[in-house]
């Protein structure tokens, strides 16, 4: 059974109080206007549709639902999501995905800077570009990039993978091109799977931790 919730009519605040004890199994929000925190802190299997324009930390702390956007979200999408499915059709502004757990996070656009940064389980799927210093302090988790990157990619990342088909600005501190096996093909292949996109693995580069900044260096004394 479905429900449907008109922001213009009604609040953020009373269109979450719902969603996190729902009476429905899917909503359908209309007018979201670039609203903020929209479907934060969900925590049952309902299926979300937002159609329209989120502003920041749209599904934020996500857990089990799965939401998708039908336009664009601003800063903070599914951050510190823990598990589900946030899916946005249109670009995702700076920090998508930011310091997120778990789950599977697909932004069908572009994503600006900061994507991914401090992930720490998340998989997270771009089929666009995206912005500088994204990855940056990545801990744990699978980023798959279908078109290009910018500067300063997983900058003192420790052990998140993170694949790009386009090309890649510069690297950041640690972090380094390395080879592509079958199981790294085989796991892009499974990502792009979930995420509806249809690229060939193989065109896919593999970058991650050099692990030199994970032990201390006399040389690098005060």
């Amino acid at each position: 059974m479905g429900a449907v919730i008109d922001l213009a009519s009604s609040t953020v605040r009373e269109l979450n109080s719902e969603l996190h004890a729902p009476s429905a199994d899917a909503y359908e929000v209309l007018n979201p206007r670039g609203a903020h925190a929209v479907a934060a802190g969900l925590h049952h299997p309902i299926a979300v549709d937002v159609r329209g324009h989120a502003g920041y930390y749209c599904a934020g702390m996500n857990q089990l639902a799965e939401v998708t956007v039908h336009g664009s979200v601003g800063t903070g999408v599914a951050e510190n999501m823990m598990s589900g499915v946030v899916r946005v059709r249109g670009d995702a502004s700076q920090s998508a995905g930011a310091t997120a757990h778990g789950g599977l996070l697909v932004i069908e656009g572009s994503a600006s800077m900061r994507c991914g940064i401090s992930m720490k389980g998340v998989d997270l799927v771009v089929g666009g570009d995206i912005g500088p210093m994204s990855a940056f302090m990545a801990q744990a988790g699978r980023l798959v990039v279908c078109g290009d990157a910018g500067e300063s990619l997983g900058d003192s990342i420790y052990e998140a993978r993170i694949y790009v088909r386009g090309a890649v600005a510069s690297l950041g501190a640690d972090c380094v091109e390395k080879p592509m096996a079958d199981e790294h093909r085989a796991e892009v292949a499974e990502l792009l799977a979930a995420a509806g996109l249809d690229h060939d693995p193989a065109s896919f580069r593999r970058y991650g931790s050099a692990r030199r900044l994970y032990h201390f260096t006399a040389g690098n004394e005060y």
